[in-house]
């Protein structure tokens, strides 16, 4: 753990449930890595129990105990009770089937955190049945197989006090940043930047499908813009389907980022419509993305042809 401050003390036991999961795995393991002591609770966990045989993941060992946290056995009911840090690495709707019984038993004081996509469902039901735990919902901004190095870590603080801001200081010990938000800004911001973006990306291969041309020939004569979209999709093509979902149908400021999207399409072809100001008025919407891009536009822009002088070409 951090040393010079009390956070080896503070989280010095750690429950990761769902942590046979990518996201879980990758909190169970830097916790591990920074001196906690790890139980983790997955219904595929095997069948190892507390004080049984332990598996080694990144510098520590972890134990292992398979079960269900909505339906909670009596090990699994003093873990809890013992455990300075419960993270909720599990999908929304088992989160939230899981809040009340776990705050229950829980300790006065203990962290009780959540790495939902969504957070303003998990919070209303943290302040209903969690005001003796302190509280928090944080969502790694990336997929966990980039590690947390520099990358953001949105962190939705309900119940705040020490374990919290010690859960914080580890994040970003880690590389995170961590970025703190109301659960409304969190799920404002969420469907901006995932929903939207995977919705933009997901329509781009359903559209391709409906062209009926193949990716193989696409990609003989791709341009970098289109290359990189295929990588984009093949990225969420090959993902968990679940998380996907749960971007799409558990946000409720969703919809109205893929209407957004659907707007953006028709005013575009209204531009295209072959009205002899369309030119025109299609240059002041592109002056008008420059200017909601504002002083980033050049940090981006230079980005991005790094990221087309990084593509492969395909052979």
């Amino acid at each position: 753990m951090i040393r010079g401050d009390h956070t080896t003390d503070l989280l010095r036991r750690c429950v990761v449930v769902g942590g046979a999961g990518a996201v879980g795995g990758l909190f169970a393991e830097h916790l591990l890595r920074s001196g906690a002591e790890v139980l983790v609770v997955d219904p595929g966990a095997g069948e190892a129990l507390p004080g049984g045989p332990a598996e080694r993941t990144g510098s520590g060992e972890a134990r292992f105990l398979r079960g269900d946290i909505t339906d909670m056995g009596p090990d699994l009911r003093e873990e809890i009770g013992r455990a300075d840090l419960v993270l909720l690495a599990v999908p929304e709707q088992v989160a939230l089937a899981a809040v009340k019984q776990v705050a229950a038993a829980m300790r006065p004081g203990a962290l009780l955190a959540d790495t939902l996509s969504v957070k303003g469902p998990i919070a209303d039901e943290i302040l209903a049945h969690a005001g003796d735990v302190e509280a928090a919902g944080l969502n790694p901004m990336f997929a966990p197989s980039l590690g947390f190095a520099g990358r953001p870590v949105a962190a939705v603080v309900i119940h705040d006090g020490p374990r919290t801001r010690a859960l914080l200081r580890l994040v970003e010990s880690w590389g995170g940043r961590a970025v703190r938000l109301g659960a409304h800004e969190h799920d404002r911001l969420a469907a901006a930047t995932q929903a939207l973006t995977h919705a933009a990306v997901l329509s781009f291969g359903l559209a391709l499908a409906r062209l009926g041309v193949g990716v193989a020939e696409l990609a003989a004569v791709a341009p970098p813009p289109h290359a990189t979209m295929l990588a984009l999709l093949a990225r969420i093509a090959s993902g968990t389907p679940e998380v996907y979902w749960d971007v799409q149908s558990a946000n409720p400021q969703a919809a109205a980022a893929r209407e957004a999207l659907a707007e953006g399409l028709r005013t575009l072809a209204g531009l295209l419509d072959g009205r002899a100001d369309g030119e025109a008025e299609f240059a002041a919407a592109l002056g008008g993305l420059r200017d909601l891009l504002g002083p980033d536009l050049g940090f981006y822009r230079d980005t991005c042809a790094e990221m087309f002088g990084a593509l492969r070409p395909y052979s």
